[in-house]
């Protein structure tokens, strides 16, 4: 019964994305990176973006005395890595969480929206913190058009 319940509560989830590490980058002597990860959009096939964001060293957290959070910091370049295809997106102003990745023990979180901007056909990602108790001000965003230059806008949607 219990299996079933756990089960259950993971079915309610919404499907985010995963990401796959794709480089690290050493900006220090005590060990701080930035690491950076590839993010397939789950429900738009043919978008791939990176996410690049600062992981902080045990050396770090122990000289700040901070051990359980992250900073808000992050980057984010999104870009058509194939034919894209719209599957069924939220089409509302407050768009859909395409990834979240926690930055703290609890009450942060690091988070990729995207917006679907219909009238002029482009795929807005953004990346931003997500906290309970303060908001960040700290973002990025990408954009990916859904139309080639000079041709008529004619995004697939999947049936």
């Amino acid at each position: 019964m219990r299996l079933l319940s756990y089960v259950a509560v993971l079915a309610a989830l919404p499907f985010l994305a995963t990401a796959e590490e794709v480089g690290e980058v050493g900006v220090d002597w005590v060990g701080n990176d930035i690491v950076v990860e590839a993010i397939q959009d789950p429900k738009v096939s043919g978008v791939t973006c990176h996410l690049a964001y600062f992981d902080r060293s045990v050396i770090d957290r122990l000289s700040n005395g901070n051990w359980f959070e992250d900073p808000s910091n992050s980057a984010i370049e999104c870009s058509q890595t194939g034919p894209i295809t719209l599957g069924d997106i939220e089409r509302g102003k407050g768009g859909e969480d395409v990834f979240s990745e926690g930055r703290s023990l609890i009450f942060k979180s690091l988070r990729v929206k995207r917006i679907y901007d219909e009238q002029n056909q482009v795929l807005i990602y953004l990346a931003h913190a997500n906290e309970i108790t303060q908001g960040s001000a700290k973002m990025a965003m990408s954009t990916v058009p859904l139309y080639t230059p000079g041709q008529a806008a004619t995004p697939q949607v999947a049936e």
